[in-house]
């Protein structure tokens, strides 16, 4: 075990709360053990008090272990359906319309993601609350931030946000793995540790060295 990957599990031993940011690393099409990774998130994250934010929109993570009240997923998740047109708020569960047709308009449903012409965004607020509430609890608390595979598609959701909760909690520590996109700001310097590697591969390893 590396110097590095020690610290961050004696910060994971110690650490009160932990956020977990995961992004375009995590895509299942990018990934085939994607479903592993999870599980080793899950493995690392047992009987700690977290909150993973992720602006993929597959919903693999769903299928884990991991807590899904304990998940929010801002972008969106594509098994959720809504109107096309968005002649409704109202968001259905996979298979809940069989015809996969609008009952209010006889529109085609679509995914309920940020990729709908019109992103009904009522389906993760109630969650995104959820994870606000515990994230003002946080301040001044041991805090471990992960950042797991986000690059710049999205940067509003997971990474200017995460800079901002280390940049203001002094006893926060942040590590940003990304294949290529790793680098942290010079604000947060002295708490955050760039890690240039695929983040889902970075877990497991993790994971392996509990």
């Amino acid at each position: 075990m590396d110097g590095m990957e020690k610290q961050v599990l004696e910060y994971l031993g110690s650490a009160g709360k932990v956020l977990v940011g995961i992004g375009g690393e995590w895509k299942a099409d990018k990934e085939p053990q994607i479903l592993q990774a999870y599980e080793a998130l899950a493995r690392l994250l047992e009987d700690k008090d977290y909150f993973i934010v992720t602006t993929n929109t597959d919903a693999v993570i769903y299928d884990s272990s991991l807590d899904s009240e304990r998940i929010v997923a801002p972008c969106g998740n594509v098994t959720w359906r809504q109107c096309s047109k968005a002649c409704t708020k109202d968001i259905w569960e996979p298979g809940e319309i069989p015809d996969d047709l609008c009952p209010h308009c006889g529109a085609p449903l679509t995914g309920n993601t940020r990729e709908a012409e019109t992103y009904i965004e009522e389906g993760y607020l109630p969650q995104w609350q959820r994870y606000t509430s515990w994230l003002a609890r946080t301040m001044n608390q041991e805090l471990l931030v992960l950042e797991l595979g986000e690059g710049f598609k999205v940067p509003t959701v997971i990474r200017w946000p995460f800079e901002k909760t280390v940049y203001f909690n002094r006893k926060s520590r942040m590590y940003r793995v990304h294949q290529s996109l790793s680098q942290v700001t010079e604000e947060i310097r002295e708490r955050a540790l760039p890690v240039p590697e695929n983040s889902a591969e970075w877990v497991r390893k993790l994971e392996k060295l509990l």
